[in-house]
């Protein structure tokens, strides 16, 4: 039972990071491969705030976010506008983006690392035990999952129940058919571009609350959104969100059944077994 709940603990915090790439990528196509550096820059936020500020993390995210929405905003155009704008092709926008945004990646370690420097970073908040089905479980790591409850299910809605997300769903599909009908596709792609950030550094600000980061840990979650993202199929919210669970699964009985230095070659591994025989995700790429 400890291997489902916390499966599911984990899973839920995923989820919210990846549909951060998923956004970026499925409706922007941007492989944004600064995305990690962006959560561990949210974590940041949330631990300046809580040890200077005395603001609760959770308070912090009405901050954190739009501030990570404005800041991606202003990448998508001045950076990856002029890529989108030179671009002859989409294999070409693919191979710049990841050029940049690898370059980026960087940029923000050593800015962060020149910040608050090289050591490891955490601080204590809802450390108190909570009683779940007869275990204690901490209570930040059931406020971090609850935190992406509400982002991922107000994000679903906001997708398939409103207009503007229907234009999003329709740029993703089908960018030049949508700029026929009169939808205003480069604004569309900064929105989910600068969407997906907002939504990562979120997911940071809620890691924060029970995970030890540094400046250059954010590789770590880039490739496991990225995980996530194929794994569920590139344009699929539903499966993103689905995918996040499997991985958060597979790594808590790694963990606990064999050995915890695991988890992150078991993700990597099922990430090879996925391009290998399921190339278009579980849940075939369709938009949700």
């Amino acid at each position: 039972m400890d291997i489902v709940v916390i499966g599911l603990l984990l899973g839920g915090t995923y989820a919210l990071i990846a549909i951060g790439l998923q956004l970026q990528y499925g409706v922007a196509r941007i492989m944004n491969l600064a995305n990690g550096e962006l959560l561990v820059a949210g974590s940041f936020g949330a631990f300046w705030f809580f040890s200077s500020a005395q603001l609760s993390p959770l308070l912090s995210l009405f901050i954190v976010t739009p501030l990570a929405f404005v800041f991606n905003w202003l990448i998508y155009q001045y950076l990856i506008r002029p890529l989108v704008r030179r671009a002859k092709n989409r294999g070409q926008l693919e191979v710049d983006s990841i050029l940049a945004t690898f370059g980026l990646s960087f940029i923000f370690v050593g800015l962060m690392t020149a910040i608050f420097g090289g050591e490891y970073f955490s601080y204590s908040y809802l450390e108190q035990p909570f009683n779940l089905l007869n275990q204690s479980y901490g209570l930040n790591r059931i406020a971090a999952f609850l935190v992406s409850v509400v982002f991922c299910v107000a994000l679903y809605i906001w997708i398939n129940r409103t207009q503007t997300g229907l234009t999003l769903r329709a740029v993703a599909v089908a960018p030049e058919s949508a700029g026929l009908v009169g939808i205003n596709v480069p604004n569309t792609l900064a929105l989910a571009f600068a969407l997906g950030g907002a939504v990562t550094a979120a997911g940071g600000a809620s890691l924060s609350m029970f995970l030890t980061f540094d400046a250059s840990v954010g590789v770590i979650f880039t490739m496991k959104a990225l995980i996530i993202v194929i794994m569920g199929g590139v344009r699929a919210i539903n499966g993103v969100i689905i995918s996040a669970f499997i991985l958060g699964f597979v790594e808590t009985a790694v963990a606990t059944l064999i050995d915890p230095g695991l988890t992150l070659a078991a993700a990597y591994l099922l990430f090879i077994f996925i391009l290998l025989f399921k190339p278009q995700g579980l849940f075939g790429g369709h938009a949700s």
